[in-house]
C-alpha cells in the first residue's frame, strides 16, 4: 500500500466515523419517539413518527414538515431540542413524512399533508390530543405545505363514509420558515433579484390543467380573513445583495424574503395576525417556538 493510497484510506475512514458518530449523536439527542412510522397511507412515505407529552387529558399538538424541494429529506431529520421544548411545555409533537415529485407529481405531497392532519385528529381521543389546539411548522417546501394547510379552506367532507376525512385539516397557528408565497415563474422573474428560470423545478404548462394547478398551489391565493396567526421566517434583510458565489443563488433566490414581504402584505390587508422576522428584525416573540407555544399554551 502506497503512502498516497494510505492516506486518502485513513481520510475515508476518518470521515466515515465521524459522520456515524455524528448520526450516533443526533440519535441521542432526540427524545424517545413514542409511536414511529405510523402509516397514514399506503405509500412507504405516508408515515409520520409521534411523540406524546408526559401531560394527562387532552392536550395540544404541533406538527413538523420538512423541506427538501418536494424531492428529498426526511421527517427522520428533526431538532431534538425543539421537541423537547415544546415536550416539556406539554405540547405533542409530530413529524410528517410525504410523498416526493418522483413518487408521485404535484399535488400529491399537498394531499399528503392533509391526509396526515385528518388521521392524526382522527387519533385525538387515542392520543389525548386537543383537536381545536394543533398548529405547524416547516421550511421551504415544508414552510409552503405547512402554509397551505393554514391558509386553504377546510378539507373535512362531513358526509364523507370515511371518518378520517371528515375530520378538520385547519390550523390554530402556522410558522413557516421561508416559504413560497407563489411557484408562479413569472412572478418569480419579476420579484425575485438573480433568479434564473431553469433554477426553479416548476410544473410543465403544457399539459392540461397546469396553470390552474399552479394557482390552487400558490398559498398566497388561499389567504383569507380567518387564517390563524403567522409567524415567518426568512434569513436575509431587505435589499440584501445577491450572493457572489454561484452555488448560493440558487438557494438564495428560492427562499427570498421578498416571498415573505408579499405574504405579509396579502395578510395584512386580510386582518391576519402576522409576524415576519428576518435578521436585526425585533419582534414580540423571538423565535417561532415562542410563538406556537403562545398561541397553543396562551401567555
Amino acid at each position: 500500500m502506497n503512502r498516497l493510497y494510505l492516506h486518502r484510506w485513513l481520510l475515508c475512514s476518518l470521515l466515515s466515523i465521524a459522520a456515524l458518530c455524528a448520526q450516533a449523536k443526533q440519535k441521542q439527542d432526540i427524545p424517545p419517539i413514542t409511536y414511529e412510522n405510523v402509516a397514514y397511507g399506503k405509500h412507504a412515505n405516508q408515515v409520520f413518527d409521534f411523540w406524546k407529552s408526559d401531560v394527562k387529558g387532552a392536550v395540544p399538538l404541533v406538527i413538523y414538515i420538512h423541506g427538501g424541494a418536494f424531492k428529498s429529506g426526511s421527517h427522520d431529520k428533526v431538532d431534538g431540542d425543539k421537541i423537547r421544548q415544546y415536550l416539556n411545555a406539554g405540547v405533542h409533537y409530530v413529524s410528517i413524512e410525504y410523498r416526493f415529485r418522483q413518487h408521485a407529481e404535484l399535488p400529491a405531497a399537498h394531499q399528503d399533508v392533509v391526509r396526515a392532519l385528518q388521521f392524526i385528529r382522527s387519533m385525538a381521543d387515542e392520543w389525548g390530543i386537543d383537536k381545536k389546539r394543533i398548529a405547524a411548522y416547516g421550511g421551504s417546501a415544508g414552510g409552503q405545505l405547512v402554509s397551505y394547510l393554514a391558509w386553504h379552506d377546510d378539507f373535512s367532507m362531513p358526509k364523507s363514509d370515511d371518518p378520517i376525512a371528515r375530520e378538520s385539516s385547519r390550523l390554530i397557528a402556522v410558522a413557516p420558515k421561508f416559504p413560497q408565497s407563489t411557484i408562479d415563474q413569472d412572478w418569480w422573474l419579476k420579484n425575485i433579484p438573480g433568479y434564473k428560470r431553469s433554477f426553479q423545478q416548476g410544473l410543465d404548462l403544457s399539459k392540461p390543467g397546469a396553470r390552474e394547478l399552479v394557482k390552487e398551489l400558490s398559498i398566497i391565493n388561499h389567504i383569507s380573513s380567518d387564517d390563524p396567526p403567522t409567524f415567518m421566517t426568512y434569513t436575509m434583510q431587505p435589499n440584501a445583495a445577491i450572493p457572489s458565489k454561484k452555488n448560493k443563488i440558487k438557494f438564495w433566490s428560492s427562499h427570498h424574503l421578498n416571498f415573505g414581504l408579499a405574504l405579509e402584505k396579502q395578510l395584512k390587508r386580510n386582518k391576519v395576525e402576522v409576524y415576519l422576522m428576518y435578521p436585526k428584525k425585533n419582534l414580540a416573540f423571538k423565535n417561532d417556538v415562542a410563538f406556537l407555544l403562545h398561541q397553543l399554551k396562551g401567555p
